[in-house]
């Protein structure tokens, strides 16, 4: 059954799987031996056990995190684009070549976009599994929560100093590497793989939110998956979905900032702030975004000259 199951599969994804792999594990044994060296083999272990009260587990962690998950992962994207397949252009789809103002659109729909996400998390938060799958659910639970103890470590911040490196890592940077290795490697692989742009958008975006391994949270991130897939479809490049990718997480940076320094009063692990009247402005304004996107950018709206 699982030779028939990678029968099935493009061979250039498992390439790409197994490339990630082993980059990944590769990065896994040098992050760890950096961190022994500099903070000692206790550190490592504190962080496998997630006890994160010392700051040099924090350190450790932010090591972990670079060396071991996000340099592979774009390693990894790189690599398969410029000598597996070799077609950097077509598989990272890094032209600049697109009208500005989708940049704009992009910017609106990310912002609208938040009564929706918080929409789709409340109902991902209601879904129950069987009885009989009871210990599965309990095990996403238990990795959920992780991640999310992991999350609130990571952006903890007390200056501006810090919010600004938090933005670059984990909005920048992530946005890039995501989107790299999403929206440019396996969108494109599944596009000439089903020869249909929405089958391909759709299992990437599956694939995007399993990925992050946080369950009760699958709906809106692949809502988000999809917007960012359309993005790059439409517009032929990978900086749309890195822009919106970008906004979507540099806005959860800027908010936590704002927040634990009492600058606002908005708590960003509030899942209750808007209500079905604003859910549904939410998502008319989005699909009208998404319509003005793809007539802009397949030529088929001209924008006016300068």
């Amino acid at each position: 059954m699982i030779k028939s199951l990678f029968r099935l599969l493009p061979l250039e994804l498992l390439y790409l799987i197994v490339i990630t792999i082993f980059t990944v594990l590769a990065g896994y044994i040098l992050g760890s031996a950096i961190v022994m060296i500099l903070y000692g083999v206790n550190t490592v272990m504190e962080i496998a056990q997630l006890n994160l009260s010392d700051p040099n587990a924090v350190k450790g962690l932010w090591i972990l995190q670079i060396v071991s998950t996000t340099i592979p992962i774009l390693a990894s994207a790189v690599f398969f684009a410029k000598f597996v397949v070799k077609d950097t252009d077509e598989y990272l789809k890094t032209s600049f070549k697109f009208p500005w103002f989708l940049l704009v659109i992009v910017f609106c729909a990310m912002l609208v976009s938040a009564p929706l996400i918080e929409m789709l998390g409340n109902i991902n938060q209601k879904l129950e599994l069987p009885h009989f799958l009871a210990g599965l659910q309990q095990w996403m639970r238990n990795t959920e929560d992780n991640a999310q103890k992991l999350t609130t470590v990571l952006l903890q911040m007390k200056t501006v100093s810090s919010m600004i490196f938090k933005l670059l890592v984990v909005g920048l940077l992530t946005a890039v590497v995501e989107e790299f290795m999403f929206r440019g490697c396996m969108q494109t692989i599944f596009m000439k793989w089903t020869k249909n742009a929405h089958a391909a958008v759709w299992i990437t975006a599956v694939l995007f939110s399993a990925f992050h391994l946080e369950f009760f949270g699958f709906l809106p991130r692949l809502m988000l998956g999809a917007l960012f897939g359309y993005f790059v479809v439409w517009s032929g490049s990978i900086w749309t979905s890195v822009w919106a990718h970008f906004i979507n997480n540099g806005t959860a940076v800027i908010w936590s900032y704002l927040y634990q320094n009492k600058m606002s009063d908005l708590d960003p692990d509030n899942t209750h702030l808007f209500n079905l009247p604003v859910y549904l402005f939410s998502l008319i304004i989005i699909l009208f975004l998404l319509y003005l996107y793809r007539n802009i950018a397949m030529g088929k709206w001209k924008m006016p000259a300068k």
